[in-house]
């Protein structure tokens, strides 16, 4: 395992996010997990109720964060009165108008009241100025604009109480800034990107607008942002889309293409602002920095969001004890996360699909996934938060990790989650864990010992690492759901790995691995375990099938890497019984992820029989031999208390 910087200074107002998160009930669906573990025989059966059960939520410790926007009929209305508007007429290289509110100097077009003003036309080497000091709203309608600046912003908003920008139907519309400003103010960076609002700017309407940003940001507004609808392009060499106080996406088509970050919030003096909300629509960003950043929360609500960061996963760099990953300056300029956020992570629903050189998903304090679709492939972590993360429901599929989920605190109440890692599949840590220099990642550390805590009181997760699958720098407490893990096949890692204690008292666990680490549920369960340990390395596809002496299934297990031990532990594994331990053959049922249920299993060989006096039974010899493989001989002790 390893161990991260803060990209973030702490001021007092994220202090007081931090401790001020409200805490919300966690509701989570029923896992679609039980259609597909169901059978006649009783650890079958109890495998197929453990899934059944993923949706049941327990007590949770990730904080939702609490945001929301509110919208009034400006935001909301993209329609407008074309008798009292003022059109303004865009000539290449002149501009004429009717109507009020309107001053002509130039190229250069100043909006003076609010109002309504529709513009058309090309426009080369000028800007449209708002600049007004009534209280009303200024609506201007973007009917196949199309404006190039040379010196500025081509929509420049200096003052206005708000700006709605409208998309009008079926028009097509163009935004163009140079490579360089003329400032006139040489002491303030404003403005900074295409379109640059001082006040609350909205963007609605149906049609397309393309903004191109050559000198730095693409869209800012140094209030609220809003995107109501429309389809809107992003290219920038700097920021996307930035809104200080908030950026909210509440529908449309969004997509950005950004040298630094995608979208973005960055008022740090404000608990209340500083966040993104996406509220529904497809938003799509390739971003060379962050996808997404927050300085205090991300909340995603439905929607469909892809996001690039990076270069993606595979352009993650090396670490200095040489595993995948970004290495860690502590600036956010070498930031290149999928969605990070200072205070929390909230994910409701949608679908998030990620591809990021350095975490999928990032934050600085909680996450919390409650539903949805999340694809993450990561060049170092693919979920990460540095205090809490918590999991009721949704599917998350981590295709590609260093490390697949890591935070002090891991809780899963429900879901299905696929993880497939470099290193530690599932990584309870608070820091104490950190490997020293020489060593990988993920190594047990015998004289390391900590507070972090892994709670899984339901869902679906299948773990395949190269490092240790399960990973807690303290405890792990399994209640209920379904654990398969392909683990790791060096010796310096094992499938379980923990430093305080393992207390399994219910739930399904089936857990393929390497020896020289092996660990197993600890006595202080109320579940039986089982630990079965071959005298030599099993080749990749060899099954494993334990039934009780009267014929009953436990397990019929082909991990997909080669293993040294099989852990289990089920409620149908009973004191007094005795098991017979099989390797090699077939069978006939239906598999998912190595585990079979249903049908007959035949043609294997007889490795032990065990019987069951203690809550966690050690299985197999050295003198015992199986079918090939590396020969490693060894065992590692059943479990802790």
């Amino acid at each position: 395992m390893h161990n991260k910087r803060s990209k973030y200074k702490f001021t007092p107002v994220l202090i007081a996010v931090l401790l001020g998160f409200s805490l919300t009930a966690c509701t989570a669906g029923n896992s679609d997990t039980a259609a597909s573990i169901n059978s006649g025989s009783a650890s079958q059966a109890a495998v197929g109720s453990m899934a059944a059960n993923t949706g049941t939520a327990q007590a949770g410790t990730a904080a939702k964060a609490d945001v929301s926007v509110q919208y009034d009929s400006d935001d909301e209305n993209a329609s407008w009165n074309t008798g009292d508007a003022t059109n303004i007429f865009l000539k290449t290289n002149a501009i004429t108008w009717d109507g009020a509110g309107v001053a002509i100097k130039d190229n250069n077009v100043s909006i003076t009241s609010a109002g309504t003003y529709i513009i058309s036309g090309t426009l080369n080497g000028g800007q449209v100025l708002v600049d007004t000091e009534d209280k009303g709203t200024v609506r201007l309608v973007l009917n196949g604009a199309n404006i190039t600046s040379s010196d500025s912003s081509p929509v420049y908003i200096t003052r206005a109480k708000k700006t709605v920008i409208v998309l009008a139907e079926g028009s097509n519309n163009n935004l163009t800034d140079s490579k360089t400003y003329v400032l006139s103010n040489k002491d303030s960076d404003e403005p900074n990107a295409t379109i640059f609002s001082k006040s609350d700017l909205t963007v609605n309407g149906t049609g397309s607008l393309t903004v191109n940003a050559n000198y730095k940001n693409a869209i800012t507004s140094k209030d609220e942002l809003k995107i109501m609808s429309g389809n809107i392009t992003v290219n920038s060499t700097g920021d996307g889309i930035r809104g200080r106080d908030f950026v909210a996406v509440k529908n449309g088509i969004v997509n950005v293409n950004a040298r630094q970050d995608g979208i973005k919030s960055n008022n740090d003096e404000d608990s209340q602002k500083g966040f993104v909300l996406i509220e529904d629509g497809t938003v799509s960003i390739t971003a060379q920095e962050d996808g997404i950043q927050a300085e205090t929360n991300v909340v995603v609500k439905t929607g469909d969001i892809r996001i690039s960061s990076g270069g993606g996963s595979a352009n993650g760099e090396t670490k200095p004890d040489n595993q995948p990953g970004i290495a860690d300056t502590g600036s956010d300029s070498d930031s290149k996360k999928g969605i990070k956020a200072a205070a929390g992570i909230t994910v409701y629903g949608g679908t998030i699909d990620i591809d990021s050189a350095d975490d999928s998903l990032h934050s600085n304090s909680s996450i919390s996934i409650n539903g949805g679709y999340v694809t993450a492939a990561s060049g170092d972590d693919g979920i990460h938060a540095d205090s809490s993360i918590e999991i009721n429901n949704g599917e998350i599929n981590i295709t590609r990790a260093c490390e697949g989920i890591e935070s002090t605190s891991i809780t899963i109440n429900g879901g299905d989650i696929r993880i497939n890692a470099s290193d530690d599949g599932i990584n309870a840590s608070d820091g104490t864990g950190s490997s020293p220099v020489g060593r990988r990642p993920g190594q047990n550390n015998s004289n390391s010992s900590g507070s972090a805590s892994l709670n899984i009181n339901g869902g679906y997760i299948y773990v395949n690492s190269a490092g240790d699958s399960l990973d807690a720098n303290g405890s792990i407490l399994m209640t209920n759901g379904t654990v398969i893990i392909s683990g790791p096949t060096e010796n310096n890692n094992g499938a379980l790995d923990y430093d305080g204690t393992f207390k399994m008292t219910g739930g399904f666990l089936a857990a393929a691995g390497s020896s020289g680490m092996a660990q197993a549920p600890g006595t202080a369960s109320t579940q039986n375990s089982a630990m079965i340990s071959f005298a030599q390395t099993m080749p990749a596809g060899t099954m494993v099938h334990i039934k009780s002496s009267d014929g009953k299934d436990l397990l019929t297990f082909t991990p997909e890497k080669d293993y040294q031990t099989i852990v289990i532990s089920s409620p149908a594994i009973k004191t007094g019984t005795t098991y017979d331990v099989y390797y090699g053959g077939s069978s006939g049922g239906t598999e998912k992820d190595g585990l079979f249920t249903g049908g007959t299993y035949s043609g294997g060989t007889k490795y032990e029989s065990f019987t069951v006096s203690e809550v966690v039974t050690a299985v197999g010899t050295t003198g015992h031999s199986g079918p090939g493989g590396k020969g490693f001989m060894g065992g590692g002790s059943p479990g802790n208390p």
